[in-house]
């Protein structure tokens, strides 16, 4: 099983409830197919560098999980076919970046156990 990630940036016009929906059904949809969902993050609105079909903005998602090769097909053509998801991008991850990521993951809960405490 190999470890990737997958950014989307969904449309701006959703609601809060509807991107929630729109991310949900890509989790299910992943661990339907086998994947073991590693970590989810959600980056919020941002501002795009270029527009993308007249919009300026989007939410942005991280998805990382672990899965086989053929999985990745599959969410990628139901992003594809997805009017709601702008653009996306999947990234296998070799070691380097998964100790990246867990280190980095580390230290922002240690940040928010020492929030916490004062």
């Amino acid at each position: 099983m190999n470890q990737y990630e997958t950014v989307f940036i969904l449309t701006p016009v959703l609601s809060d409830e509807q991107m929630k929906e729109a991310v949900k059904k890509y989790e299910d949809h992943l661990t339907n197919a086998g994947a073991e969902i590693v970590h989810e993050e959600n980056w919020g609105m941002r501002k795009l560098a270029y527009p993308i079909q007249k919009k300026s903005t989007g939410f942005y998602q991280l998805i990382e999980y672990k899965a086989e090769g053929n999985v990745i097909a599959d969410v990628e053509t139901e992003l594809k076919r997805d009017e709601r998801i702008l653009r996306f991008l999947t990234v296998k991850l070799d070691k380097h970046a998964i100790a990246y990521n867990e280190k980095k993951r580390n230290k922002k809960a240690e940040a928010a156990a020492e929030e916490a405490q004062a």
